[in-house]
């Protein structure tokens, strides 16, 4: 399968969802699961920011990516079989723009980035 292929095949699928909601507003959407597979997941971590600080897990985008396929593999079947969870946030505080107080943000796992608002 090319790359254009599948990118097509994404924008195809989300076209669609998009469609069904409009189209039915007053519709519950219980799970759009069937609509996510490995190439969803192989582009939901593409367009993952890969700089970004890591997660309480530790785990880098460089590390995450050396058994890519398994870990995109092993994500997908728990989120399919309704076992993913998300895991615990990293939460530290970051300076106001002011320069006398900080807010609290959470980073997220990698993983989670990964598949946070994509599955």
């Amino acid at each position: 399968m090319g790359r254009a292929l599948d990118l097509g095949s994404i924008s195809t699928r989300l076209h669609r969802i998009g469609e069904l909601a409009r189209g039915a507003p007053d519709m519950a959407i219980v799970t759009l699961a069937h609509h996510v597979d490995l190439v969803w997941m192989y582009e939901a971590y593409r367009q993952t920011r890969k700089d970004g600080a890591v997660g309480c897990d530790e785990v880098t985008a460089a590390e995450y990516a050396v058994d890519l396929d398994s870990n995109l593999r092993s994500l997908l079947e728990r989120f399919k079989s309704g076992r993913y969870f998300a895991p615990p946030v990293r939460r530290v505080q970051i300076p106001k723009g002011d320069g006398g107080k900080t807010r609290p943000i959470g980073i997220p796992t990698f993983a989670d980035k990964s598949c946070r608002g994509r599955c």
